[in-house]
C-alpha cells in the first residue's frame, strides 16, 4: 500500500471528508479553489515551522501552530484553546518531506556555531543545549512521526477529527497519509 494518497482532483479526496474543512483545505491548497470569506476559523493546522511550507488558504480559515517537525508536544493548551474557545472540530497535523528534524545530527556543528556567533552563547552551552534538546525534538521519519502525533492527539481529543497529512516540498502539494 502506498503511504501517501496524492490529491490532484476533488474526487480523490476520501468521502469521509466531504463537507469538512479538511476537504476545503485540499480544494484551496492543492486544487486552487477560489477562496471563500471566513469570519471564524474552521480548523486548526499544526505543521512544521520550516520556511518552505506555504499554505494556500483563505484568511481566517484556520488556527495555525508551527513547530519543528510538527511536534505538538507542549502545545496541548493551545490546541485545547482552539477546540474550546474557537469551536474547532477538525485538525490537520502536517509533516513534510525533507524535514530537517530528521537530520539533526548532520547540523550539530552548524547549530553550535550559529548559537555562538549569533546568540553569543558559549560553545559549551550550545553543545549542551543541542545534546539535550535534539533527543527531545529529533524525529526519524516524517510520515511515521506525523502518524504517531496524530495517534497521541486522538487519544487526548477523541471527539475531534484529527487527520495526518504530508506537505511535499518537491511540488508544494498536500497528501493524505494512509493509515
Amino acid at each position: 500500500m502506498e503511504r501517501l494518497l496524492n490529491i490532484s482532483e476533488s474526487k480523490q479526496i476520501p468521502e469521509r471528508y466531504q463537507g469538512t474543512p479538511i476537504f476545503k483545505l485540499f480544494e484551496y491548497h492543492n486544487l486552487g479553489k477560489e477562496h471563500d470569506v471566513f469570519t471564524n476559523p474552521q480548523m486548526l493546522i499544526g505543521s512544521c515551522m520550516d520556511f518552505r511550507l506555504s499554505f494556500n488558504i483563505p484568511r481566517n480559515f484556520s488556527y495555525m501552530i508551527r513547530t519543528g517537525g510538527a511536534n505538538m508536544a507542549n502545545m496541548e493548551f493551545k490546541i485545547s484553546f482552539a477546540i474550546s474557545v474557537g469551536d474547532i472540530k477538525h485538525i490537520a497535523i502536517i509533516g513534510h518531506s525533507d524535514c530537517a528534524m530528521t537530520k539533526l545530527s548532520l547540523n550539530e556543528t552548524k547549530f553550535v556555531r550559529g548559537l555562538v556567533k549569533h546568540a553569543k552563547w558559549t560553545k559549551k552551552l550550545a553543545i549542551k543545549h543541542f545534546n539535550n534538546k535534539s533527543l527531545e525534538f529529533g524525529i526519524k521519519d516524517e510520515i511515521d512521526f506525523t502518524l504517531k502525533e496524530v495517534s497521541r492527539l486522538r487519544k487526548l481529543y477523541p471527539g475531534i477529527d484529527i487527520v495526518p497529512l504530508i506537505y511535499k516540498i518537491e511540488d508544494c502539494k498536500l497528501a493524505l497519509i494512509n493509515e
